[in-house]
């Protein structure tokens, strides 16, 4: 992302992709190329759209994308987003007791809430177009959190960094019907950084 003031940007828009994001993008496209993606959902901000985009230009016949907020970013970001990250404790104070629990305070969500937005897509978009492959752009916490429900791991911040999806890794799912049968983490694509990403 390209962030030169460190700010935790989370609902802001116009946030665009790095020169290495792009890169992810770009090779994640290629990794996706043969897949038969059919539609490409994301969230409708800017980093998730361009993401998509970057995605669908390397796949043939080129996938409908479409935009579905469930898969924006965590509520809660938006208590923290235009704050750089390492005043976050001391400008938003109320970061220590969504750390300690998420969903206690207003306008934030339970670790079920967010990654059950994200799996009420997955089952929409299984209940909408069947057999069909799609893909879907979203961002850290919810993925987190719906890999955490997927695995019935405890609903804690441990979890949430035990075992994360990193920029361009991929939580691939099969389903029957609209139930996940199963799921595999899929890292990042190895990309080279590029001389613009090197400060």
């Amino acid at each position: 992302m390209e962030n030169p003031h460190h700010v935790l940007y989370g609902h802001l828009d116009g946030f665009q992709l790095s020169a290495l994001g792009r890169a992810q993008a770009a090779a994640l496209g290629e990794r996706l190329r043969t897949s038969g993606i059919g539609r490409l959902v994301h969230s409708p901000l800017t980093r998730a759209a361009e993401t998509a985009q970057i995605i669908a230009g390397s796949l043939s016949p080129a996938p409908a994308l479409e935009a579905d907020p469930d898969l924006s970013e965590a509520e809660f970001s938006r208590y923290l987003q235009g704050v750089p990250f390492w005043q976050i404790p001391v400008r938003r104070p109320l970061w220590v007791v969504h750390k300690a629990k998420r969903g206690l305070l207003p306008g934030d969500e339970s670790y079920e809430a967010m990654g059950g937005r994200v799996l009420g897509v997955v089952r929409r978009l299984a209940r909408q177009h069947p057999g069909e492959t799609i893909a879907l752009v979203s961002h850290a916490d919810p993925l987190n959190a719906a890999w955490i429900l997927l695995d019935g791991r405890p609903q804690n911040e441990r979890e949430m960094h035990r075992k994360s999806i990193d920029k361009a890794g991929m939580l691939q799912l099969d389903l029957e019907g609209e139930t996940p049968r199963a799921w595999e983490y899929i890292p990042p694509p190895q990309v080279d950084k590029p001389e613009s990403a090197a400060a």
